[in-house]
């Protein structure tokens, strides 16, 4: 077989359950490492004359035809889709086969993995909170609204308002998911996925049919790090999944984040742990992530501030003399002075000034507050 996408597709499938030795030797070397080596020539005769028979045994181009029919395609190195941050997954990871990169994906959907716009992956606890649900699906909408893409895993809680956030704000969004493609992984989800598949994308280096297990999830986790410039995540106690996803966004050194939630909530507390030790920056909003996975110079966040106020822009004097003037009963100039420690002269000057900024009134009986210097 010389066809370098349907050799990946076979390859790809070696390590699925039917020969012990060869799913050993996929784990430990990577199904790329593998499949490199054996384009080199390298191995001993006995492995590739394994490899060559099951490759026989392997139809590559049915299960090809039987895909395209569901709307499904098989993305290579090479491919004009083929994203090229999945490259940057470290082939040396002494994780067993879950640090390679992947032979190649199976996508379902119209929009295309080398056109995702500024992905940023949001993920997070299955157990979440209505807290957690709300700032994802916020956070999500934020950032589509922005220009981004929404990356997620399908799962309950989290992934799925990430998703849903990213639909309602108008934007692109991708499942990648630890199954085929073709299944709905939880089950509830099947309308959401379908509805992905219709206007997004749904992805899995695993073939159609395929289900879904621990490590596959796992493994998963790191194809949604490498396919975002910067993971964010929303709720994770401290055994939660969503840490092992935030693991990889370190490893590829793209950009980390954790939204914080109260301090006694055990499903933040993960990211708190991330927070506080610096792995993680924390971020609240859309506009804080844009920050840090943008172009450099790009999406530049202003700090929060309060709305300006009539005293902010008065001089140390100014707010002195200000803060001498009664709120009812008017008082004299000298009265004012000697409560400000002023000169009058100095008073007087000011309290005119104020007047012209509409925060005195001078009455018959003398000085006193108007209503916009108690408002300010």
């Amino acid at each position: 077989m010389t066809d370098d996408r349907l050799a990946r597709l076979a390859l790809s499938k070696l390590g699925e359950p039917g020969s012990l030795k060869m799913a050993g030797l996929v784990a430990e070397l990577g199904a790329e490492s593998l499949h490199a080596q054996l384009l080199a020539g390298g191995g001993s005769e006995a492995l590739r004359d394994d490899v060559a028979s099951r490759l026989e045994d392997c139809d590559a181009e049915r299960d090809l035809d039987r895909a395209a029919r569901l709307g499904i395609r098989w993305v290579v190195p090479g491919d004009d889709e083929w994203p090229a941050s999945l490259d940057d997954l470290d082939t040396s990871d002494p994780l067993q086969g879950m640090g390679r990169a992947p032979l190649g994906v199976w996508v379902r959907g119209p929009l295309r993995l080398d056109q995702l716009p500024s992905p940023v992956a949001v993920v997070g606890s299955r157990s979440a909170t209505t807290y957690g649900t709300d700032v994802a699906a916020e956070l999500s909408a934020g950032l589509v609204r922005s220009g981004s893409a929404v990356v997620s895993g399908a799962a309950f809680g989290i992934d799925q308002a990430a998703h849903r956030g990213a639909l309602a704000g108008g934007g692109p969004t991708v499942a990648v998911l630890a199954c085929g493609v073709d299944r709905a992984y939880p089950s509830a989800h099947r309308p959401l996925l379908d509805h992905l598949a219709e206007c997004g994308a749904v992805v899995s280096e695993l073939a159609p049919g395929c289900a879904p297990t621990r490590l596959r999830f796992l493994a998963r986790n790191r194809l949604i790090a490498a396919l975002t410039r910067g993971t964010v995540v929303v709720e994770a106690a401290v055994r939660s999944g969503a840490l092992n996803t935030a693991s990889w966004a370190g490893r590829l050194n793209r950009p980390l984040m954790g939204v914080p939630g109260p301090v006694t909530s055990a499903p933040s507390e993960g990211v708190h742990q991330l927070i506080r030790s610096g792995a993680a920056t924390l971020v609240t909003r859309a506009a804080d992530v844009l920050e840090l996975t943008g172009s450099m110079g790009e999406h530049l966040a202003e700090p929060p501030r309060a709305t300006p106020r009539p005293r902010d822009w008065l001089t140390r004097a100014q707010q002195q003399v200000l803060e001498a003037v009664p709120l009812a009963r008017p008082a004299a100039s000298d009265s004012i002075a000697r409560t400000a420690g002023l000169g009058l002269i100095q008073v007087r000057s000011t309290l005119d000034g104020l007047a012209r900024r509409g925060l005195v009134e001078q009455l018959p009986t003398g000085w006193r507050l108007a209503e916009a210097a108690d408002q300010g």
